[in-house]
């Protein structure tokens, strides 16, 4: 139990917090010459957005953070303040795709209030660095009313809080999405951009879709699951933790860095751990809070040092004698992983049924069932794997770590029995 003393001294802190006047963040500059700055100094969004632990995202070089709504942000926005982190709020809007209508009086009027709500709640935190006004509801980009309430809501953030300015989130920029956010959101200042296998060109392509206003990176990260492929089987082979750390330093030079001006930063994706198509795909962490080379990866690039400890390096598991088999049938896997520092290995193997839903948009997905007793002799170099019985598309994951904090995945998806009827 804590001290009176030490009580005192965090009631304290956190009356500072919440008496602390906001920062102000300003827009200057043309096109080709953006800039934003906080509190008069040129700032410059180092940041990754997620749940996973703030001090470390501290201690790994970021400078900022992001959220894709404003639900009970008090916590979030008082610990990113004492750890000297900004943070992008997001103003969560409804996507069509989950059954919004932008074309209801009704709920537009509702969300409009909500927003409303959050903006008044938070606007004086010193800790908010913008409004994040909705993140992927856009669809096809095609649709006016939603453009106009994305607008409604960012000109009601300027008359309420003129020290920050507006954003608005855009899944990648295909067909008129530039266009239209250019020409319909007159209120919007920044355009938020969510990219992965195609981040890289994100900057060329954005000034040749007529881009003027200035961008920030807003999702970086692999290649999603969407981009890379399929096997005959249906499943698509995720990459190694080395190969997405590969991703994020590629996004992070050409995109982010590589366009002066135009490019006001960028948040990595995902600051944690998430369930999205497989149980690795997206996440920076793993789920008890080992680090993997993509968090090696930023704070190279954030601070210009490497971490003091590396991530193992993992190659890609091969199968033998192949990636399928009758049900019952033992399947050899081999492992190639190295450390940079020769630390002593350890490696986790775990069997899943594969979730087969590619395409989620980011939905949340339940962890898939794990297949207990279905691999045997799992060691650094390899395990064998006994294929469930029931028929159907499994996956198989390696987890390697090193005992200083890092880590290193890989997967191969396994068909037990015939192939699938595909959905039509």
């Amino acid at each position: 139990m804590p001290t009176a003393a030490a009580v005192m001294l965090i009631l304290a802190g956190l009356a500072t917090i919440a008496s602390a006047a906001p920062i102000k963040v300003e827009l200057t500059g043309e096109p080709g010459s953006w800039k934003l700055l906080r509190d008069g100094k040129p700032y410059f969004i180092n940041g990754a957005g997620g749940e996973g632990p703030q001090p470390l995202l501290v201690a790994s070089g970021a400078n900022s953070g992001r959220t894709w709504g404003a639900d009970n942000l008090q916590a979030r926005l008082d610990e990113a303040h004492r750890l000297g982190l900004s943070v992008a709020v997001g103003i969560w809007l409804g996507h069509p795709r989950h059954g919004f209508d932008y074309n209801n009086p009704e709920s537009v009027a509702k969300q409009y209030d909500m927003a409303r709500e959050a903006i008044l709640k938070y606007k004086d935190h010193p800790a908010v660095l913008m409004w994040g006004i909705g993140n992927e509801m856009e669809g096809e980009g095609d649709n006016a009313a939603i453009w106009s309430h994305i607008n409604s809501v960012a000109a009601m953030a300027k008359r309420l809080d003129p020290n920050h300015p507006t954003m608005t989130v855009l899944a990648e920029m295909g067909k008129n999405k530039i266009k239209n956010v250019h020409r319909l959101c007159p209120e919007i200042d920044i355009v938020g951009i969510n990219t992965y296998g195609t981040g890289p060109s994100v900057g060329e392509r954005y000034l040749k879709a007529g881009g003027t206003k200035p961008y920030i990176i807003t999702e970086f990260g692999p290649t999603g699951t969407w981009e890379i492929g399929r096997n005959d089987f249906g499943a698509p082979s995720e990459q190694t933790s080395t190969a997405k750390a590969t991703m994020y330093r590629e996004t992070f030079i050409r995109a982010i860095k590589g366009n002066p001006g135009y490019c006001l930063g960028s948040y990595a994706f995902l600051w944690g751990n998430k369930v999205e198509a497989t149980t690795t795909w997206f996440g920076m962490l793993l789920a008890d809070g080992t680090r993997l080379e993509s968090v090696d990866a930023m704070t190279e690039l954030w601070t210009g040092k490497l971490p003091a400890n590396r991530c193992p390096v993992i190659q890609p598991l091969q199968a033998k004698p192949a990636d399928r088999g009758a049900p019952g049938a033992t399947i050899t896997i081999s492992l190639s992983v190295s450390d940079p520092e020769s630390d002593s290995l350890t490696a986790e193997w775990i069997l899943k049924r594969e979730i087969t839903q590619y395409e989620t948009g980011g939905d949340p997905m339940d962890s898939p069932q794990v297949l207990a007793d279905s691999v045997k002799n799992g060691s650094l170099t390899g395990a064998e794997v006994r294929l469930p019985t029931q028929p159907g598309i499994y996956r198989l994951y390696a987890f390697v770590r090193d005992g200083k904090g890092g880590g290193a995945t890989a997967s191969i998806p396994l068909l037990s029995g015939e192939i699938p009827a595909r959905k039509k």
